[in-house]
């Protein structure tokens, strides 16, 4: 794996924000689901998006990848001559959306669904579709700590109860399949709903492919049977996961104007904005472009419920903020693709962060600045990556970055980017 060492130097300038990568997920699953030929506009090809293509071919989906576009001849439609295998694999990489929004997707067909992955992905809990299965009586079988499932069966209208405290992933996969079925159903929240957000994203995008979904206060969802996706042109709007980093970037003082943020965004982690005027940045929006200064910052509580993914950045804004910083019910963090809340503990103290690690989130004690001069590890965690660059523009001095190459899993020219707004790195030979 790859080294860069990373010079401190303050960015400026312009920079486009890649397209939502869960929006690309959605919209890719819709239009493949769909009964004519659909053209998403404005892809990135991260590894996630790569894996959700791939795993959406294998179920018959006809996908053309073009320059930052896909052009998808829908399983269900006349055109689509292409026949699927009657026992597919699916290889999720390390994508936990790609895993969660298909495996219900595969209970549409006949045949075995071999889901394969790699990372921490085998650790990431799927104890919510085995009772699923259990209850409609469909095979599977699955190995410990590792990706391995195999599962074959086909799933029945019916009333599914869910916690909503563990991933809205699940929710959000079940919500793909249900209208398709022959029958209604529902699905009702046990718990309290976490990640609002990416439910909303998902309904939306739904509707726009034609598929419709009451949503009564988030306790129950309403899902009426024998729907059908329909085709349709379709953009992808930028992505707050990842234009979280730059607005966190000008908030400990750098001068970034982010491009292509929608205004009204259905984001989860659009929250980052809110949480960043809280801690004393103000920001200027013009349309689809915004930018923010910060004369002090203080610290905050960041409930990392809705918005779990843009925490390892928050933490950074939170180091450099006057007293104290509490991140609560972040326990999610321990399973993503490295145990982040650890992670977050380990590379920024090497910094001279002031942090303290507990079960379910951080306490974080402002310091003025970072010292670097030493060698950090992205833990092969794209945000864990990112989040060590930008913190690297408030350092004393140069710091080595361990195996950056995993920000390919959702930003794949994240480092171009960090470059062009004035960020200096050079490829680093640790031996």
């Amino acid at each position: 794996m790859g080294n860069y060492k990373i010079k401190p130097n303050k960015l400026k300038g312009e920079v486009k924000i890649p397209p939502s990568k869960s929006m690309a997920h959605r919209a890719v699953i819709c239009a493949s689901l769909s009964n004519g030929r659909s053209i998403i506009k404005n892809i990135d090809f991260s590894d996630d998006i790569v894996a959700t293509i791939e795993g959406m071919q294998a179920f018959g989906a006809k996908i053309n990848k073009k320059h930052k576009c896909v052009e998808i001849e829908g399983i269900f439609s006349e055109n689509n001559l292409v026949k699927m295998k009657e026992n597919r694999e699916i290889d999720c990489n390390e994508s936990g959306s790609t895993l969660r929004f298909l495996v219900p997707i595969g209970n549409l067909f006949e045949g075995e669904n071999h889901f394969i992955g790699r990372g921490n992905l085998g650790k990431r809990p799927l104890d919510i579709f085995y009772e699923i299965f259990d209850k409609q009586n469909i095979e599977y079988t699955y190995k410990e700590k590792e990706l391995d499932l195999r599962v074959k069966g086909k799933l029945k209208p019916d009333v599914f109860s869910i916690r909503g405290d563990v991933s809205s992933q699940f929710i959000t996969g079940l919500m793909f399949i249900l209208p398709l079925l022959d029958g209604d159903s529902k699905i009702n929240i046990t718990t309290e709903l976490q990640s609002k957000g990416y439910i909303d994203l998902t309904i939306d995008v739904m509707k726009d492919f034609g598929v419709e979904i009451i949503n009564n206060n988030y306790k129950e969802f309403i899902i009426k049977g024998n729907q059908n996706y329909i085709e349709r042109e379709y953009k992808v709007e930028g992505d707050y996961s990842q234009g979280a980093f730059f607005l966190c970037a000008d908030a400990i003082g750098n001068e970034v104007i982010s491009l292509d943020l929608k205004e009204n965004s259905l984001q989860g982690d659009m929250e980052t904005i809110d949480i960043l005027k809280r801690m004393g940045t103000k920001f200027k929006r013009v349309h689809s472009a915004i930018g923010g200064k910060a004369k002090e910052l203080t610290g905050t509580v960041i409930d990392a419920k809705g918005c779990p993914d843009v925490i390892p950045i928050l933490s950074v804004v939170a180091c450099l903020s006057k007293g104290k910083t509490e991140i609560i019910n972040a326990e999610r963090l321990r399973i993503k693709e490295c145990d982040r809340l650890k992670a977050i503990k380990e590379e920024l103290s090497k910094l001279g962060g002031i942090i303290e690690e507990r079960e379910n989130g951080l306490i974080i004690e402002g310091i003025e600045e970072f010292k670097g001069g030493v060698e950090v590890w992205s833990h092969k965690d794209h945000r864990i990556a990112m989040m060590l660059a930008i913190a690297s523009t408030r350092c004393k001095n140069t710091i080595v970055l361990k195996d950056y190459e995993c920000v390919s899993k959702s930003y794949p020219h994240f480092f171009e980017d960090f470059k062009s707004l004035g960020g200096i790195i050079d490829e680093w030979n640790m031996g």
